[in-house]
């Protein structure tokens, strides 16, 4: 395999409108419908290529799964106000808090229709 010129290159980028730029970043995070792709110690560079925007990427690459909105913690201050202000139990107010995704006044809302 031939080896690249890195000046050779950035004249060829040059030549073609291709514009890179080095972004500083310590995590790249790519959200899935089940999963992250979680990128430490990225180098990330930003191409502008014919009125596109191009990422490119390289790092340490991990996954993980991503919970399901009803696992994620609810603060038992929230499921207590939303108890004490609809008049309902707190196991009805944390499964309106599921619901909601967290928002305490359509919680509310939803335990009081």
């Amino acid at each position: 395999m031939r080896r690249v010129n890195p000046r050779q290159m950035k004249k060829v980028m040059q030549q073609m409108g291709i514009k890179p730029v080095e972004i500083n970043a310590t995590e790249v995070v790519i959200k899935c419908v089940d999963k992250e792709i979680v990128i430490s110690n990225p180098q990330v560079t930003r191409l502008e290529i014919a009125k596109q925007t191009v990422f490119q990427i390289m790092g340490e690459v991990q996954e993980r799964e991503i919970q399901e909105k009803g696992e994620r913690e609810i603060p038992l201050a929230d499921i207590q106000l939303v108890a004490q202000q609809a008049g309902v139990t707190e196991e009805e107010a944390r499964q309106a808090l599921i619901e909601a995704e967290g928002n305490l006044a359509k919680a509310i809302l939803l335990v009081k229709k």
